[in-house]
């Protein structure tokens, strides 16, 4: 006689574990669109109170609103940025932790350094672009004799090659990168001077002691406006509000020339795709929040708010163009 409970049982077995694998994904799409079920960690690769800080902080209260868990601000500078995300690529990839990282970390400092501990190509998953801090080439009022113009200020440091000096804050740094595409475009040779910071560049520049620096526009505004600086072009693609009559460095002779310090977020590779679907809309929300980008460009920085994407494809294109400035100007650190 036939044993219908040994007939059963692999039928029972296939259908129970046919139910477990409908179930399975389901338990996972949940855990996705629960998140976040905890606090946020983000991981900021400079210290308080500068600009990516700042910035980054203030958009914190939204996202706590609107993600309904803290996002707490962890700094850890050093190494240009290496250090903090070093510790972002070895975390888990649940979105619970992510890193603030620079154009040097992300996009630079590959070509800087002779080892980086970590490949920001294959290590990280972009998440989304915070802001761009345009930089100003600013002269003394007294080369206004000489060169009113970016145009006349080219043609006088081909007249007198290396007599021309230029200031910028730290060696490796957007603005030390900005200054050597400057030159090799106009195909110029300058005294390159790094400072520590931009305000100190700005006051000697005041001061005689340089001819040019590259300086962010916090460090220089308000002297530009007393007309203590001369302010010969901004290095972004687009003019700047707050300097709406000074042209960019392309309309002013150098077209195709397109420099800014630059930082978004990131999560570690392997980061579900939906939970960054997430945090990408949270922080372009915020990003274009009216208020927040009038406080933005008050500080100098212009919001960049776009795709996840989009933030992968600027990082790559920004570093081949790095990579070609730091090996024609042979720059090196570590």
């Amino acid at each position: 006689m036939m044993n219908f409970t040994r007939l059963l049982r692999p039928v029972a077995f296939a259908a129970f574990t046919g139910l477990a694998a409908l179930a399975m994904p389901t338990a996972a799409q949940n855990a996705v669109g629960d998140f976040p079920i905890k606090p946020i960690q983000v991981v900021v690769t400079f210290p308080p109170g500068g600009s990516s800080d700042a910035v980054f902080r203030m958009i914190v209260p939204r996202l706590n609103e609107k993600l309904g868990q803290p996002v707490i601000v962890d700094n850890r500078p050093g190494a240009g940025g290496n250090v903090g995300l070093t510790l972002v690529a070895r975390a888990p990839a649940d979105g619970y932790t992510l890193g603030l990282g620079a154009a040097g970390a992300l996009s630079a400092n590959v070509s800087l350094y002779p080892q980086m501990p970590f490949d920001a190509m294959k290590d990280f998953k972009p998440v989304a672009m915070l802001a761009a801090i345009p930089f100003v080439i600013v002269g003394n009022p007294s080369m206004k004799a000489k060169a009113v113009t970016l145009r006349e200020l080219i043609a006088l440091a081909k007249a007198e090659p290396d007599k021309l000096s230029v200031g910028y804050g730290g060696n490796g740094t957007a603005m030390h990168l900005s200054a050597a595409l400057f030159a090799q475009m106009a195909n110029i040779q300058l005294n390159e001077v790094p400072y520590r910071g931009s305000g100190p560049v700005a006051l000697d520049v005041m001061g005689g002691q340089l001819s040019l620096g590259v300086v962010d526009l916090p460090s220089a505004l308000q002297q530009i406006k007393a007309g203590k600086l001369i302010a010969y072009a901004v290095t972004s693609a687009r003019r700047l509000p707050m300097l709406p009559d000074v042209p960019t460095v392309a309309e002013a002779g150098l077209p195709g020339y397109d420099s800014t310090g630059w930082f978004g977020i990131v999560a570690p590779a392997g980061t579900p795709e939906p939970i960054v679907a997430r945090l990408n809309a949270e922080i372009n929300a915020a990003l274009t929040d009216e208020a927040i980008k009038t406080k933005l460009r008050n500080m100098g920085v212009e919001p960049e708010p776009g795709t996840s994407a989009a933030f992968g494809v600027y990082i790559r294109s920004e570093t081949a163009k790095w990579a070609n400035v730091i090996r024609i100007a042979r720059i090196k650190l570590g």
